[in-house]
């Protein structure tokens, strides 16, 4: 059984970060909740250690080493958890410039947790209106719940309204995977071992899934008309 790959993308600038511990609780929470089906592996990215070559990238089109082997992390990770300090309203800079250097189909089909942090709870709208858009628009399957953090809920103690929105967002990405496991996921090659019968059961998952988003959507005045009378 094929260990789940969990990427973790934090943007905080400082350390010790609020972020990257939103970041952590978020991953931790995920492999616990997975860990009754199947084991899952973290690898966790800092942005603030790949800022220069990020920005190098930007201005010549060829990522260092380092950041080429955190891009493909991403890439083939089964599910990615997403955390960026708000600034203005908005992302950092750093975040968005990792995935403007990211593939563009990179992320489609992926399941993708979206989380944030920020001084004050009045920038909680920035999950809605600045990153479901971003990764809606890389084609990521982002889960309804976003998790946002501000100042104050890092002082609270035992079961905080925090707690309870990361335990339901790790629901909710853990849910993803065990039903709708990436195809990739699972070894298929020539000098492979052959699928065991879970993993088969996965992929005939996913399959019936990838069929059901064909289905024809028939527009909602169409319906109406065919309802009204003659």
């Amino acid at each position: 059984m094929h260990a789940y790959q969990l990427a973790v993308v934090t943007a905080g600038l400082s350390q010790p970060s609020s972020t990257r511990m939103l970041g952590d609780r978020l991953a931790d929470a995920t492999r616990l909740t997975l860990a009754a089906e199947r084991p899952a592996e973290v690898r966790v990215i800092e942005l603030r250690e790949l800022a220069v070559d990020i920005a190098k990238n930007l201005v010549s089109g060829f990522p260092s080493p380092a950041l080429a082997d955190a891009l493909d992390a991403v890439t083939k990770a089964d599910a990615l958890i997403a955390v960026t300090p708000i600034f203005t309203a908005s992302y950092s800079g750093l975040f968005k410039s990792f995935f403007d250097v990211l593939d563009n189909t990179a992320l489609t089909g992926k399941p993708v947790l979206i989380a944030a942090t920020g001084g004050s709870a009045r920038h909680s709208l920035a999950l809605e209106h600045a990153l479901r858009p971003l990764f809606s628009y890389l084609h990521a399957t982002v889960i309804p719940t976003a998790v946002y953090a501000a100042s104050e809920d890092w002082a609270s103690t035992g079961a905080s309204a925090l707690s309870t929105r990361i335990t339901r967002a790790a629901h909710e990405l853990a849910a993803l995977l065990l039903h709708h496991p990436a195809l990739t996921a699972v070894p298929t090659g020539p000098d492979e071992p052959a699928n065991s019968a879970e993993d088969t059961k996965d992929i005939e998952a996913a399959k019936s899934f990838e069929a059901a988003k064909s289905f024809e959507v028939v527009p909602f005045a169409q319906q109406l008309a065919a309802i009204r009378p003659a």
